[in-house]
Formats: structure tokens, C-alpha cells, sequence
């Protein structure tokens, strides 16, 4: 008699934000929000909510605090990094994360040559780390993937995981 394989291990939670104000009043449609999600799928993680809001630091704080709270795993952002005036993802992700971990940005920033206009930053709030990624579908995955590769890792000690350093 055979037995049926072991049920795969599931990968990390991620949550992905889209900051927009076009995406939010419906006349935009979140391409950013769904290349990121299958960016992540790919890479094992497992996206457990996707939501969208208004540009802006009140807008910005208040849905990161509310899908970090009790939540262990991936929060990332697609909108509101560059120059604009409505840029400020980077001013509301401030308001909620506890600790910097500036490793992460530098290393998003370093892709590609326009990483250089991102204000995108990553912390940690409670057991979830945050990062900010741009709003065109191909810089928020560049960015994602200069980084997806130690998230697992990152996630794990943010848990008091046992872990094996890569």
C-alpha cells in the first residue's frame, strides 16, 4: 500500500497594498498590486490579502497598521515612493514600522538606475516587515526580487524561529 505524499509546507504570508488614488477611484487599473502578487506566489509565499488605498501619510499608516496588527509574514507596498506630490508611502510607512531595516531598501534601490528616485523604505512592525516598492509593475517586482530571496529568512526570525542562516 502507498501513501500519499506530505502535503507541501506552506511558504510565508505576504499582504500586498496598492497606493493609488487612480487604482482607488476606479479609473486605473492595479497592474502593479497583481504583478507583485504572482512575483510572490512564484517565489513560495502565499498572499493572503490584497487591498488598496489613497495616497497620502493618514491613508498610507492606517491600512499598514492595520494588516501588520497580529499578523507574522510580508507586507509590501506599490504606489507613492517617487517625487510627485502625492507620493507619500514612504512617510506613512514611517508612522507605523518600530525598527528600520535599511539593508532591504539599499538593496531594492540598487536594480536599476531609476532605483535612485525611489524614497521606498523597509522596517518592522511587530512580526511583519514592510517594504515600500514603486508603482510601475516592472520596478515592483525588480525590487521585490533583489531582496524575496532572504524574506523567508527575515520572516522566520521575526517569528523566534529556528533557523539555519543561508
Amino acid at each position: 500500500m502507498s501513501q500519499a505524499p506530505p502535503a507541501p509546507t506552506p511558504g510565508p504570508e505576504a499582504k500586498v497594498v496598492t497606493v493609488s488614488d487612480g487604482v482607488m477611484a476606479g479609473t486605473r487599473e492595479d497592474r502593479s498590486g497583481q504583478a507583485l502578487q504572482d512575483a510572490l506566489e512564484a517565489a513560495g509565499f502565499a498572499v493572503v490579502e490584497r487591498s488598496v488605498v489613497a495616497d497620502g501619510v493618514v491613508a498610507v499608516a492606517g491600512e499598514l497598521a492595520r494588516l501588520s496588527a497580529s499578523f507574522h509574514g510580508l507586507v509590501v507596498t506599490t504606489g507613492g515612493t517617487g517625487f510627485a506630490p502625492r507620493d507619500h508611502t514612504p512617510e506613512g510607512t514611517r508612522e507605523v514600522i518600530e525598527r528600520d531595516a535599511p539593508g532591504l531598501a539599499e538593496a531594492m534601490r540598487l536594480v536599476s538606475p531609476l532605483g535612485r528616485l525611489s524614497r521606498g523604505v523597509a522596517g518592522i512592525r511587530g512580526r511583519s516587515i514592510i517594504l515600500n516598492t514603486p508603482g510601475s509593475p516592472k520596478g515592483a517586482v525588480e525590487c521585490l526580487q533583489a531582496v524575496v530571496d532572504v524574506l523567508p529568512h527575515a520572516i522566520a526570525l521575526l517569528g523566534d524561529q529556528p533557523t539555519r542562516h543561508p
